[in-house]
């Protein structure tokens, strides 16, 4: 996926109590000039809000120093308060995710995604109601259809959301849940992609036969990590990778 060309900043960002808070400590304007080189940092990896070099390697307080021209004192201060304020999260791999990314997101663009796919779906239906025979019906019907519709639609995502995260728990030997909020959104965006269930599923067996039994790599094995920027690439990998061939900084 392409990187976000912008973020978004509420103009009330500042009556927000958070910053506020902020700005009472030392080094408060440079600490606010960290928190929005972190909304632009995410912005460019385009990862639901998570911030990395790649998508095995996560950003250090040293490489953040130096990336954003901060002293590494500050940077660890503006991390410190960034997480205990609620304001990121940072996992047991250390990285970094911006917390309610879909605040900053360029939601616009994403719209015109979701009402591209909406039409396309309408289309679809519009056809099959054209092939169906025709019997008499009301607009209360029509409405009625539609809703059970959307309703459906709505149970199929989440359908395959769990036979994705299934598949690739019984496949790994990992425990996965299909409902964290991360993996979903990984999943949905290579879904507005165009991807499928099999290119999942294709996916993950490349990247089990890859990893699994390599000690430094099956805890790669995980939903940001396939599903991420880099799964196309995996989806057309040949199937025979020699493994003095990985680039294990391109993961």
């Amino acid at each position: 996926m392409s990187n976000v060309k912008w973020i978004k900043l509420s103009t009330t960002m500042f009556d927000d109590e958070k910053i506020k808070i902020i700005e009472q400590m030392p080094d408060a304007d440079t600490i606010l000039v960290i928190w929005i080189k972190l909304l632009n940092q995410a912005g460019k990896t385009n990862s639901s809000g998570y911030i990395f070099l790649s998508e095995n390697i996560p950003y250090t307080d040293e490489m953040l120093a130096t990336i954003f021209g901060r002293p590494l004192s500050t940077i660890r201060l503006a991390l410190q308060t960034f997480e205990q304020l609620g304001m990121i999260g940072i996992d047991d791999n250390s990285f970094i995710s911006i917390s309610n990314w879909e605040k900053h997101q360029n939601i616009e663009g994403l719209d015109r995604i979701r009402e591209q796919t909406r039409k396309r779906v309408a289309k679809h239906r519009e056809r099959k109601h054209l092939e169906e025979p025709k019997k008499d019906s009301n607009v209360t019907v029509t409405l009625r259809n539609a809703t059970e519709e959307e309703l459906e639609e709505d149970i199929d995502k989440s359908k395959y959301i769990v036979e994705i995260v299934s598949y690739l728990n019984d496949a790994a030997g990992k425990n996965y849940r299909h409902t964290t909020n991360k993996t979903k959104a990984l999943i949905n965006a290579r879904v507005n992609e165009g991807f499928t269930v099999d290119d999942f599923k294709n996916v993950i067996d490349k990247k089990v036969k890859d990893w699994k039994e390599d000690s430094k790599m099956n805890r790669y094995l995980r939903p940001e990590t396939l599903f991420g920027s880099k799964f196309e690439g995996y989806l057309n990998e040949s199937d025979v990778k020699n493994k003095n061939d990985i680039d294990w900084d391109g993961l």
